[in-house]
């Protein structure tokens, strides 16, 4: 299929440019820009990303232009546009004026077929501390505002444009106006890239791959394994052997009512009970790396005992979704462990199994509009994402099954909650986490010494970026009062308003 390779220079604004495409159902791929791939006839262009770097600096990333430029057609952007014009003689240097923020676009050449349908004064969206001063005779500028004179400009004798501006972000207004002149005009991209097409040549390629094998998957009730699993099943139906553990992590009845959800699927499901077995693993464990692998590890163990019993299984399925991949990677080598993700890094040696991995290539909510392809339920389709290691990860001390009764029941109270005032579907994720705080409070005239709560509701459109969600003051109210009056050991609730960055999502 036709394919956009952008190369990541780490911008912040890298994932969006690719969602931004993905939406005009163009496929498209993030490589660092110091790892590209074999450019293939599939690839009909190329799109270089922003940095915080400057391409001044003496260790700016620095691309291998020559299977690039002037060979397939290629949008810079931002830092992206600094680097191609000071690779190409031009000057490029510390802006004299303040440029972050929105701009207005003064004067536009129309002739430009990256401009075509942008009117002089719209809006754009600058992020950058460098400014070209000077291009190279053969770059004609496209574009302009009133502080930055090249905000756009073309190669002339080739399909290569550059713009300082960001297209990806929702304060540019015409911005997916302009991605898609690049993508459809200038790249001449099949925009074929949709759910229905995704599942097609999905299964078929699942035949193909695991022919009669058996496969394994690790369902956890989430979207992605629960997607992963009809996309498999659709290929090779009962060879797919699904198992569900419980590793007493999960929220309140979890385990029972998954599983019947399951069974209703036309899923070949095994439900086993393992959480004394991970309870014993993370007794005294405080730390949230330690908690993380501990509980990898007991879960593959779980797993491989469990998979043994399935005769001539050759497969292991993983819902491995996009951002788990581009999180997992860095443009500049290996990157700080910000924290492991559970569906990236393979498989022990001993389990002699193959990985297969239908959702890699998938964001988020692509993961969602496959799974109503699949005409699966709403409800599950819209389930919050939810963290592999389960509550261990929301209980910031050490992990025992008291402090999880309370955490599953303060969490119960909130989720139903939202689900009861309609406010479920308007969040991105939600959740509770137990603090090792105590706080002293009055109960019927007694004076109390109890656990401290703090939710967390966030909104976002994949988990890269997220913004604290406003609920209702009055809803908030009530969910605390239930909290507190009906949650024994806990006495005080908080609400976490910290958005990501600089935040994660989970708070371990």
């Amino acid at each position: 299929m036709d394919t956009i390779i952008i190369l990541d220079f780490g911008s912040q604004y890298t994932q969006l440019i690719a969602r931004k495409i993905r939406e005009l159902n163009i496929y498209c791929e993030i490589h660092p820009f110091n790892k590209i791939p074999t450019l293939t006839s599939d690839v009909k262009g190329v799109v270089f990303s922003g940095s915080p770097y400057s391409c001044n600096a003496e260790d700016a990333p620095t691309p291998d232009m020559n299977q690039i430029k002037g060979r397939l057609p290629l949008l810079a952007v931002c830092y992206g546009a600094q680097y191609l014009a000071k690779w190409g003689g031009g000057k490029v240097q510390r802006s004299t004026t303040r440029e972050y923020g929105r701009a207005n676009l003064q004067y536009i050449d129309h002739n430009s077929p990256l401009m075509k349908g942008i009117s002089e004064g719209s809006q754009v969206w600058m992020s950058h501390g460098d400014t070209i001063e000077q291009v190279p005779e053969n770059y004609h500028c496209i574009c302009s505002t009133d502080n930055v004179k090249y905000a756009g400009y073309h190669i002339e004798g080739e399909e290569t444009y550059a713009i300082q501006f960001h297209p990806e972000v929702h304060h540019s207004l015409d911005g997916l106006t302009l991605l898609r002149n690049f993508v459809v005009d200038i790249c001449h991209c099949d925009q074929s890239w949709t759910p229905a097409s995704f599942v097609e040549s999905t299964v078929e390629t699942l035949r193909k791959q695991l022919g009669d094998d058996k496969v394994i998957l690790g369902l956890s009730g989430g979207v992605d394994s629960s997607v992963a699993a009809m996309l498999i099943h659709s290929a090779i139906g009962n060879n797919l052997h699904c198992i569900f553990v419980d590793n007493g992590l999960l929220r309140k009845n979890e385990f029972a009512s998954v599983l019947e959800s399951y069974r209703d699927m036309g899923l070949n499901v095994k439900g086993v009970d393992a959480s004394e077995r991970f309870y014993n693993v993370l007794a005294g464990v405080t730390d949230p790396e330690k908690k993380r692998k501990a509980i990898g590890k007991t879960f593959i163990d779980v797993f491989d005992a469990e998979a043994k019993q399935v005769t001539g299984a050759r497969w292991l399925a993983q819902g491995t979704i996009y951002p788990d991949v581009i999180e997992s990677t860095s443009v500049k080598g290996p990157s700080a462990t910000i924290k492991s993700h559970h569906n990236v890094g393979g498989l022990p040696d001993y389990m002699k199994l193959q990985l297969v991995e239908p959702l890699r290539l998938l964001f988020k909510d692509e993961v969602r509009r496959v799974g109503r392809q699949l005409n699966m339920k709403p409800e599950l389709i819209g389930r919050h994402p939810f963290p592999g290691p389960g509550l261990a990860i929301r209980i910031l001390s050490d992990v025992t099954p008291e402090k999880v009764h309370i955490l599953q029941e303060v969490d119960d109270i909130f989720i139903q909650g939202l689900r009861d005032n309609g406010l479920y579907d308007k969040v991105w994720q939600a959740g509770a986490m137990l603090l090792p705080v105590h706080s002293v409070g009055v109960m019927g005239d007694e004076r109390t010494y109890e656990s401290v709560v703090a939710l967390r509701a966030v909104e976002s459109v994949d988990g890269m970026t997220a913004d604290w969600a406003h609920l209702p003051y009055d809803f908030m109210a009530r969910v605390s009062n239930d909290i507190i009056n009906r949650v024994k050991g806990v006495n005080r609730v908080v609400y976490d308003i910290s958005s990501k960055p600089p935040a994660t999502i989970e708070w371990e």
